[in-house]
């Protein structure tokens, strides 16, 4: 099926989460009170309005664990979470520590001072890096560990033009919007950093050839066709960036990035893999490039500030720690103690409680179960996931794989009433990305609810 330019932009619009609009609607099957009303009627006259973000849907009172609790007293296992709650909302222990370099009257580090709490964490997640990703530098966000991302590859490789995918989402500034390569964060704002190519990501069940989704291979040989074509007339490749699982997401094979690896090798670029969302535990895999290769830079954030504290930051090899006459990371934030102590806490959490080990038992868990349950339903196109990172392909025809944004919204108002809370991306892929932190009860939950409302919505499944 061709989209059509509005449907097209329609699509790229939510490639990061529910319309505004359509996340209300889901909302305003709920009655709200009178204190949340009044509250949403304030943020709305307060904030600078932007899609994704404005209008909001409802208003917190608290988020602990797994859940998330509106001012009705409505509870909801949240399987959104922004990516940061993968320790869990409120966590005791990163709270305690925070409150611990409080209480150490160090709250903030001056330029050319450093702390032993950043130290020790610094070492920390060295320590737990994959194999040659050996340095750290540290920012408030993920939008700035991009930057400082292309300035390494660009300073070390000489060259200045990168290759990223359509439609993903590195961040909101200039050189992290352009490699996002998608037209909502980029419409209006003029030129965007010069020297960007796009390529598409590996989509094995919507792959543009309508190859059968089971040849892997020769879909993965018609995407790389695409970046050997751009080296082939590029020589000045500072870097390929990309997410190592996509948040859909979409699951590359190992075949894919150890084929990549091996062109940037040849060229003498640098593969970036963006974490952001992927990495710290949620595919079963402490970072989710140990289930295929080793990148350049490791860009990591989000969930790494404990849920509670912004920080991010990229992880590289000890080579190229060369650019000691510049500054790519010069932020006033940069070796926070109290976010640090908050990341050091967050590690130690997920050490004790053996939850990269519970995301893949859960995530397998969850995957079968949707599986299962997809035999009854074709409307489900596709299941695919790794560890707690899992989505739903509605579809209206299997043979057309025609997406189906009606019953995705119809689902995500069913879960939303019965105590689930999720995003839809692409009109019509539902997208789980619970804490890792749940059980196989709460599993189960999930399943069960999926199931009735499937149920619930069988007319327009028919």
């Amino acid at each position: 099926m061709i989209d059509s330019p509005s449907t097209k932009r329609e699509r790229d619009f939510v490639q990061q989460g529910d319309t505004h609009k359509s996340g209300s609607q889901a909302h305003k099957s709920q009655s709200l009170g009178d204190e949340a009303k009044t509250w949403l009627k304030r943020d709305a006259n307060v904030f600078l309005h932007q899609a994704l973000s404005t209008p909001v849907m409802n208003v917190l009172h608290s988020a602990d664990g797994a859940y998330i609790t509106d001012f009705d007293g409505n509870r909801y296992l949240d399987l959104h979470g922004n990516g940061v709650h993968n320790i869990g909302y409120n966590n005791k222990e990163v709270a305690s520590a925070i409150i611990r370099q409080l209480s150490d009257e160090l709250t903030f580090v001056p330029r050319r001072y450093t702390s032993r709490v950043t130290v020790k964490f610094a070492e920390k997640i060295v320590g737990m890096a994959p194999e040659g990703l050996d340095r750290i530098l540290l920012c408030p966000g993920g939008s700035e560990a991009i930057e400082m991302a292309i300035m390494l590859a660009k300073h070390t490789t000489g060259k200045w033009k990168t290759i990223s995918f359509w439609n993903q989402y590195h961040g909101n500034t200039f050189q992290a919007a352009t490699l996002s390569g998608n037209e909502h964060f980029t419409t209006g704002l003029g030129p965007m950093v010069p020297g960007a190519f796009y390529v598409q990501y590996p989509n094995y069940y919507r792959n543009p050839w309508n190859i059968n989704p089971e040849e892997t291979e020769k879909i993965d040989e018609c995407y790389l066709s695409e970046i050997r074509t751009i080296f082939k007339h590029n020589p000045d490749i500072a870097a390929v960036v990309g997410t190592t699982i996509a948040s859909t997401p979409c699951i590359p094979s190992s075949y894919f990035w150890s084929e990549v690896r091996s062109i940037c090798d040849e060229h003498d670029s640098f593969l970036i893999f963006d974490e952001i969302v992927c990495g710290l535990g949620r595919t079963g895999k402490l970072f989710a490039c140990e289930h295929y290769v080793t990148p350049d830079v490791l860009v990591i954030g989000k969930a790494l500030g404990g849920g509670i504290l912004p920080l991010a930051g990229i992880l590289t090899r000890d080579e190229y720690n060369t650019v000691s006459d510049f500054s790519i990371g010069h932020f006033t934030h940069e070796k926070s103690p109290v976010s640090t102590a908050a990341s050091m806490a967050m590690l130690e959490y997920m050490e004790a409680h053996r939850l990269v080990e519970n995301a893949k038992a859960i995530g397998d868990y969850l995957l079968d179960g949707f599986r299962q349950l997809q035999q009854f339903y074709p409307c489900i196109g596709t299941v695919q996931g790794k560890g707690l990172l899992i989505c739903l392909d509605l579809i209206k025809d299997s043979t057309s794989k025609e997406r189906h944004p009606k019953l995705a919204n119809a689902i995500l108002t069913y879960g939303l009433e019965h105590g689930l809370s999720f995003k839809i991306i692409d009109t019509n892929v539902i997208t789980l990305r619970p804490s890792l932190i749940i059980t196989k009860e709460e599993a189960d939950f999930i399943l069960d609810t999926f199931t009735a409302a499937f149920q619930q919505n069988n007319d327009q499944i028919k």
